[in-house]
């Protein structure tokens, strides 16, 4: 990937899916739909709710967040209040949950959200936090599966534990095979050419602490395991 489809911003990269409908990096769709007519055929509807994302959709997420628009968690999934948080808390309650503009590997295509549709019932609302995926949780089943099957078909989950930096999301897959050599391309100097004319807010914030943006929220992930786990 060039540094314009690492950042978000050029989309040469990424095909789109009707069914379902996602878009994801040319050489991950197929492994992606592959995995998902093997969850089919254990009962699970592997639906994707976020996968490529471009640089202009992160920014408006990132602002939305910044100005309270949209809510704010801890760590711990528990709500923050926006008005009692200064700007550096702000800043790293974002952090936790959402990439900055242009370090979010959903730009890289190699990206997906998923539920089990099967498992939700009418007029549930999805929250995406991890204890959905806990046992008990109505996502349980789906991710014991991923557990057992996911490798084979090239995913893993980049935030599966607590490393200091993005809080643990165990709905988030990630295709080695492509992810991998992005990651290393991802540098402090690429995301900074993406974040320095753009009108994300606490910009000045963010180029301040780039190098630690970069080194906790970006390069600090779990690696997809040394071989295939063991399958359903």
């Amino acid at each position: 990937m060039n540094e314009l489809e690492l950042t978000g911003r050029a989309r040469t990269h990424v095909v789109d899916l009707t069914d379902p409908a996602c878009t994801l990096h040319r050489e991950a769709a197929p492994a992606f739909l592959a995995m998902r007519a093997a969850a089919a055929q254990a009962g699970i509807d592997l639906e994707p709710v976020s996968s490529w994302r471009d640089f202009d959709a992160q920014v408006r997420i990132w602002n939305d967040k910044y100005r309270g628009r949209r809510r704010l968690f801890d760590r711990n999934g528990s709500e923050l209040v926006h008005a009692e948080l200064d700007e550096r808390a702000i800043v790293a309650a974002i952090l936790a949950w959402s990439a900055a503009p242009g370090a979010s590997r959903h730009h890289w295509g190699t990206e997906i959200d998923v539920i089990d549709r099967a498992a939700v019932a009418p007029a549930t609302r999805v929250r995406l936090l991890p204890e959905e995926y806990f046992p008990g949780g109505p996502f349980a089943a789906l991710s014991l599966w991923l557990d057992r099957n996911m490798a084979r078909f090239g995913f893993f989950r980049p935030y599966r534990t607590d490393r200091g930096g993005v809080a643990p999301e165990p709905w988030h897959l990630s295709y080695a095979p492509v992810s991998g050599p992005a990651l290393a391309s991802m540098t402090v100097g690429t995301l900074r050419a993406a974040l320095v004319d753009s009108a994300v807010d606490g910009k000045e914030l963010l180029l301040a602490r780039l190098d630690d943006v970069h080194a906790r929220y970006v390069a600090s992930v779990d690696a997809p395991p040394a071989a295939p786990a063991g399958l359903a």
